[in-house]
């Protein structure tokens, strides 16, 4: 917001320290990112800024972690990068696999948390439902409840049923920590839905199968999409319930990272943290044109 030219000496001090001082949060919550990033190029098996890196001589950096990422579980890594070395690396390489899994989880659980999140949201828009507030209460819970009661729950779940240890019980679960995402943004999508171009349609002689796919889901795609998106980042930056539901072999990025942690610290974790952090920013890039796109449709300027 631009300064007023009649403000006065007070109002323009505090003006300036207004805008360093939302400048210093900024830093303050994008540090740790503007961190990760330089040091996942350190040429030296280190955690820290050397010397050379400091100066900016072009030896201290490498991209030798993010190679890792390729080579590391090889059963030949030294081989020539041919198509059976590539054939390996899609094979054994364990942060590849684990990027495999997760990608597999995660699009079957936002598959599976939109469809069930957007029939909950379309349910819960409609005044006549009984008892909306606290439905909506235990629909979203996944995401106020802390993490770990959730994954116990479920543990204690699973272990009578059948699902520990299977892809199709940690698709589930990851379905439910994501569900509540895709109902809030497909909710809000549905608090500036004009209902009277459904009833125009029903006086036109649509039936309520044609409405729902002619009007209504044109106009909430872009909610349901960026639910989606919030689902699939859920999914794909879960470890907790990963730790108590899933068996020893089916490992996903986080909890391959958090592995290395464990037992071998290397510089490639913070390869993968930067690499997660450009699909985070694709992601919210993508979810942002379609708040924009979704606001354009419903005839509201964006803020």
């Amino acid at each position: 917001m631009a300064l007023p030219k009649h403000a006065d000496t007070l109002e323009r001090i505090w003006h300036y320290a207004y805008i360093v001082i939302c400048c210093l949060i900024f830093l303050f919550l994008i540090a740790p990112i503007l961190i990760v990033i330089p040091l996942s190029f350190n040429a030296e098996p280190y955690f820290t800024f050397t010397q050379k890196m400091l100066s900016l001589d072009p030896t201290g950096f490498s991209a030798r972690w993010y190679d890792l990422l390729l080579t590391f579980g090889m059963n030949n890594a030294e081989a020539p990068r041919d198509s059976s070395w590539w054939a390996d690396v899609w094979a054994n390489a364990a942060w590849v696999n684990a990027a495999k899994n997760s990608m597999i989880i995660g699009f079957f659980a936002t598959i599976l948390a939109t469809a069930l999140g957007t029939l909950a949201a379309l349910g819960l828009s409609r005044p006549e439902m009984p008892f909306r507030r606290a439905i909506m209460a235990i629909l979203i819970s996944p995401m106020i409840v802390p993490i770990i009661i959730t994954a116990t729950g479920l543990f204690f779940f699973y272990s009578k049923t059948g699902l520990a240890n299977t892809y199709f019980g940690i698709i589930l679960a990851h379905a439910t920590l994501g569900i509540p995402f895709v109902i809030i943004t497909v909710t809000a999508t549905l608090v500036g839905f004009d209902h009277s171009l459904t009833r125009a349609a029903a006086n036109l002689g649509a039936n309520p199968r044609t409405t729902f796919f002619k009007i209504t889901f044109p106009l909430i795609l872009p909610g349901a999409i960026s639910g989606a998106l919030f689902a699939f980042v859920t999914s794909f930056d879960e470890v907790v319930v990963v730790l108590f539901v899933a068996a020893h072999d089916q490992q996903t990025i986080p909890r391959q990272m958090w592995n290395g942690i464990r037992e071998q610290i290397s510089p490639a974790i913070l390869a993968v943290a930067t690499i997660l952090v450009v699909i985070s920013i694709a992601l919210l890039a993508t979810i942002e044109l379609l708040r924009r796109r979704s606001e354009k449709m419903r005839g509201m300027s964006p803020a």
